[in-house]
């Protein structure tokens, strides 16, 4: 048995297994300083969840399995933040606005507005809190004092009203 916890293991653990997961990280992220720092998050993740392992070979396919998702969402994550990166930069160099559009656009924004105070309020403050705080049904509902069913129904009551008030010609969609 080889305990994660104790240092003796770990040293073994280590010296068996870093080359092997070190690699697959890094053919994978294909950056050392992140394989590195893979390789030992993954480590360290091992010994805080205090992991026993029945042999060398339990250990390796645990840590190359934790190492590969490890890196994996690394990618993941930097090529969507690349991605979201060039789509505000490409959007900010190639949106120049008519004076038409800004101003069919401001009345809409302003249409959407006064129809909106229209709302009662407890149409109001379900579309607000799901509109502009990022929270689910669930959370409003209880911040509300709701059911999470009780808030989809206003949301979609809400947002039924709100279609009805502005109309389909009067709002300007790019």
């Amino acid at each position: 048995m080889l305990n994660a916890k104790s240092d003796a293991d770990f040293r073994f653990i280590y010296e068996k297994i870093m080359n092997v997961i070190y690699k697959v990280s890094y053919n994978i992220t294909k950056k050392r300083e992140v394989a590195e720092d893979i390789c030992h998050d993954c480590l360290i993740k091992m010994t805080e969840k205090e992991m026993v392992f029945p042999s060398i070979d339990d250990a390796k396919y645990w840590l190359i399995r934790v190492v590969r998702n490890a890196s994996l969402n690394y990618v993941k994550r930097v090529a969507r933040e690349r991605k979201a990166y060039q789509k505000v930069f490409k959007e900010s160099i190639n949106q120049t606005a008519t004076s038409e559009e800004t101003l069919l656009k401001d009345e809409t924004l302003e249409c959407v507005q006064k129809a909106f105070e229209k709302l009662p309020e407890n149409l109001k403050s379900v579309l607000q809190l799901k509109g502009y705080s990022d929270l689910n049904y669930k959370e409003i509902g209880d911040i509300l004092g709701i059911t999470e069913g009780n808030v989809k129904i206003r949301v979609f009551r809400a947002r039924k009203r709100l279609s009805k008030m502005i109309g389909e010609d009067d709002v300007y969609l790019p």
